[in-house]
């Protein structure tokens, strides 16, 4: 048999996570001719391009000194928090990676704890050594005191660290002297990292993820804990809930570079892909046709934000999706539970309603914009916090935030979180920056990062991870300022808005199309305010002079996703299309809307 390693890669958004893989894929000289040594080649759908982030776990493997290392990428970021507890099933190890500047940080907490329970075996490898004023040993030490503080064992903390800069493609124990390669730390790989543990029986392999191809349809991905899988087979399936079906494997893959290979056979210890099974999900066992033994099933931590996904029902549907009905939209969000563990999806009163639970505003925006890339047209209501009673009391969930900014903006920052009803629990200064550690109510983190980002003229650097229920906190302060809605469909007319302006900020260029009830800006004071925008000038055949003068116009504020989500009001929806993203109320027609207030006033 083969020798063989899995390692799973941990590290903070913009660590370097990526770039090391690169440089991994390298060493093993696993690039065609024509991919380019700068492109990332891992994070290679467009949203974790644009974004810089990696939202779906990937497979690649590299041999070296033959060794067989399969490398599997973990998602950073909490909110995908359902993606790293299912990859981390798969390793036998994990490589820690930290920026030599900004040491550990929540969300590289939130993975390592993950793995630490799991008993993997850690190698630290800290990054970027060559920015300026970074502290190389003082991060080494913190991540010993990080793995002492989430109770890792003997053997876990006696880690190996390597030191270097993947950008420039060196690594080594010391990172005073620089090298050519990253050789210390693919053999740090192979001495440290144990090889799989093969255990005594029949057939057994847990799907942990999907892949799906476009010619073949749904494969399942796992790494084969016992036993001998062949092409031809015939396995069971063991599902979650204990029944079992039959099946065939009519194709099976191994990994090799980023590419899925055939292969004859697959010996416990790797990690493979198999087609031919039907009707199988994540957590399902593959498993010995005549004996067949499950594997418990994978738990995932539970949901704490929710928002409704309805259809597109303003005066513009239609005119730039392909997928507009609830039959698409039910479809659509069935197709995503497959692969996305941490979504749960319940109906609603409305047949054209659903409420869409996920682990935070950035798990459910991912899956939004993803949807509307695809062609779908959809509303989406005001993000809620789950809430549960513990013993009759009611309790919501807590994050841990981090911030790092400008020590001379500090003051407004911790100021515009303990309104939020967050509590400081430590500040330390790094040069001339500084770093903020709160507990805060998930509550009060929606909607803050669009503020502080306005408050600190875009310097802080704001990271947050879910902790645990605790008693509610109390009523928090929402948005103060009310919204500006369009009295009637048509054209914004740059004359109106310019007679308009002192009256509050505009989400609406001029010549652009509105309609009734859409939320065109934000009303300088508190309450809502119906303007019309499709006003023009009454032209006389008398002139004035100056008084046609040109019109000097603000530019309109343009939200992002996620921001639009923060923004809006529990009687708002951002209306989602494939080209644009408008705010509007739920009700359109104003006479609905005062209705709908005085009922709720005497409800």
């Amino acid at each position: 048999m083969q020798q063989i390693r899995n390692i799973a890669i941990i590290a903070h958004v913009d660590h370097g996570k990526t770039t090391l893989v690169d440089k991994m894929l390298h060493a093993g000289l696993l690039f065609k001719e024509h991919e380019k040594p700068g492109e990332l080649i891992l994070d290679n759908n467009d949203l974790e391009r644009e974004r810089g982030i990696t939202i779906l776990s990937k497979n690649a493997s590299i041999t070296y000194k033959d060794v067989k290392i399969n490398i599997i990428d973990t998602p950073g970021h909490s909110d995908f928090g359902g993606e790293v507890e299912r990859v981390l099933n798969m390793a036998d190890g994990v490589l820690l990676l930290v920026d030599a500047f900004e040491g550990p940080m929540p969300q590289t907490r939130f993975v390592t704890q993950k793995a630490i329970e799991l008993g993997l075996k850690p190698i630290v490898v800290i990054n970027k050594v060559d920015k300026e004023n970074c502290t190389p040993e003082e991060v080494q030490e913190a991540m010993f005191d990080l793995m002492f503080n989430l109770d890792a064992s003997e053997d876990q903390l006696d880690f190996p660290t390597i030191y270097g800069s993947a950008k420039f493609g060196w690594m080594n124990h010391d990172w005073r002297e620089k090298t050519d390669n990253i050789t210390a730390l693919m053999d740090a790989i192979i001495e440290h990292i144990p090889a799989p543990k093969v255990a005594e029986g029949s057939l057994q392999m847990q799907i942990t993820s999907l892949d799906y191809s476009s010619y073949i349809g749904r494969i399942a991905v796992g790494r084969l804990l016992r036993g001998e899988l062949r092409n031809g087979q015939q396995v069971s399936l063991v599902k979650r809930d204990g029944r079992v079906e039959k099946g065939k494997v009519r194709g099976l893959y191994t990994f090799y570079g980023l590419e899925r290979v055939e292969a004859q056979s697959v010996g416990a210890g790797d990690i493979c892909a198999v087609f031919g099974i039907e009707g199988f999900e994540i957590g399902d066992t593959i498993a010995d046709a005549e004996k067949p033994q499950g594997l418990p099933a994978l738990t995932i931590d539970e949901p704490t934000m929710s928002m409704l996904f309805t259809i597109n029902d303003s005066p513009f549907f239609g005119q730039e999706g392909k997928f507009v009905t609830s039959r698409h939209l039910k479809e659509r969000l069935d197709r995503e539970l497959e692969k996305n563990l941490a979504l749960r999806v319940e109906s609603t009163d409305k047949a054209e309603a659903f409420r869409v639970f996920g682990r935070g505003v950035l798990h459910l925006s991912v899956l939004i914009e993803t949807m509307r890339r695809e062609g779908y047209e959809l509303q989406i209501g005001q993000p809620q916090v789950i809430q549960k009673r513990i013993e009759g009391i009611l309790h919501e969930p807590v994050e841990e935030m981090t911030i790092d900014l400008p020590e001379n903006v500090s003051g407004k920052a911790i100021e515009m979180v303990t309104r939020r009803k967050g509590v400081m629990l430590s500040m330390i200064p790094k040069g001339d920056r500084v770093q903020l550690e709160f507990e805060i109510p998930s509550r009060g983190i929606i909607g803050l990062r669009s503020q502080l980002l306005t408050a600190t003229a875009g310097e802080a650097i704001m990271t947050h991870r879910f902790k645990e229920f605790q008693p509610h906190k109390g009523d928090i302060p929402g948005r103060i300022n009310g919204s500006l809605i369009a009295m009637e469909t048509g054209r914004s007319i740059p004359y109106s808005i310019n007679n308009l302006q002192d009256r509050g900020k505009f989400f609406v260029a001029h010549n652009e199309d509105i309609y009734e009830g859409q939320i065109v800006g934000e009303n300088s004071r508190s309450g809502d305010l119906v303007v019309n925008l499709t006003k023009t000038k009454k032209l006389t055949n008398m002139r004035a002079s100056g008084s046609d003068d040109k019109l000097k116009l603000t530019p309109p504020i343009k939200f992002t996703l996620e921001e639009a989500l923060e923004y809006i009001q529990e009687d708002e929806y951002v209306e989602v299309t494939p080209e644009s993203i408008r705010l509007r109320k739920i009700y359109l027609k104003e006479h609905e809307r005062k209705r709908a207030k005085n009922q709720a006033v005497g409800a």
